[in-house]
Parts: C-alpha cells; structure tokens; sequence
C-alpha cells in the first residue's frame, strides 16, 4: 500500500534538529514509483508537488523556499533522510511531511508538529 507508516510526527520541544529516515519497502525502481519526504506548511503542498512534477531527482523545484526540507527520490529498497531545523516549524503551520512524486500527494502525507 502507497503510504507512510505514520501519519504523524511529534517533534519534542528540546529539540533544534531533527531528522526523518525514510526506507522505500517497495520494488519498483525510483522513476517508476519513487518516493521522498517534504516538510512544507499545509496550504503549500499542491503548489510544491506540482511545481516539483519536472525534477525527477527531487520533486521538489529547484530554490523553492516554500519546502522547509526534502529528501531525494529513492525507489523500492532503497533508504534516505533529512534533517531540518525545528524553529522552522514552531510557528506559522499547520506544517505536513508528504511525498512530492506525481499522484503521490493524496495518500502520502501526514502532520508534522512541535510540543
């Protein structure tokens, strides 16, 4: 099944760095059905993912200051992470880690936030 397997993070308040590690359980290979992680403020996520459709090693358009963080693609077996800081997403959200891959967005996502 195409989704995380948690559909939210909690950042503890101590904080100031904070890294998520994504492993691809799939198979098929990255420019078939690759996956990453974006950290970007909700009302920004159809705007990245679709401003990110032409960059198949990201997803996410090159300098685009509305993702906080992103990870690159990776396909079925395949691990990476991201770390971002966490003063970033205290104020201003709700914030949304999610997958930028085409047709990805509706069912990979979930809230990231800082307590």
């Amino acid at each position: 099944m195409m989704q995380y397997n948690a559909d939210s993070i909690t950042v503890p308040a101590s904080c100031t760095q904070f890294t998520i590690n994504l492993k691809h359980t799939g198979k098929l290979a990255a420019n078939v059905m690759g996956h990453n992680v974006v950290i970007a403020k909700e009302a920004d996520m159809a705007g990245i993912a679709a401003d990110g459709a032409a960059d198949p090693a990201t997803h996410v358009k090159a300098g685009d200051t509305r993702a906080i963080a992103h990870s690159k693609v990776i396909g079925g077996g395949e691990s990476t992470s991201v770390s971002f800081d966490v003063a970033k997403i205290k104020d201003g959200g709700p914030f949304k880690f999610f997958c930028s891959f085409p047709g990805h967005l509706a069912l990979m996502q979930g809230s990231i936030q800082v307590q």
